[in-house]
């Protein structure tokens, strides 16, 4: 049975820093894509980044909001995906989901997360002003 489970959530001021990790069991880590999403109160959800694996390396993507502020990255011996994220903004308020998506490249259409099979509950992250 897959299992996905994110971490790492919490209260932050604007300008700081969080890493959230996501450890997946039941699967072959390394033979999927992996995707952070975001849902704040009110909003549709909303794909944040994507990164595949192949045996040459890792291809990532990132929304629009969250470039140059947000990293992806992922350890295939410990079946972890992790986001680290700095300069937070309130307006990065929300419940973020870890997602996973059988096949291991993230299709053009990742922010809409209809191509991932499995979800985690989530982890909320709040930044204040």
């Amino acid at each position: 049975q897959v299992q996905v489970v994110e971490s790492g959530g919490g209260l932050v001021q604007a300008g700081g820093s969080l890493r959230l990790s996501c450890t997946a069991s039941g699967l072959t880590f390394d033979r999927y894509a992996m995707g952070w999403f975001r849902q704040a109160p009110g909003k549709e959800r909303e794909g944040v980044s994507c990164i595949s694996w192949s045996g040459p390396g890792t291809y990532t993507y990132y929304a629009d909001s969250v470039k140059g502020r947000f990293t992806i990255s992922r350890d295939n011996d410990k079946n972890t995906l992790y986001l680290q994220m700095n300069s937070l903004k309130p307006e990065d308020t929300a419940m973020y989901y870890c997602a996973a998506r059988r096949g291991n490249y993230c299709p053009v259409s990742w922010p809409d997360g209809r191509a991932f099979g499995y979800w985690g509950q989530g982890t909320q992250v709040t930044v204040s002003s």
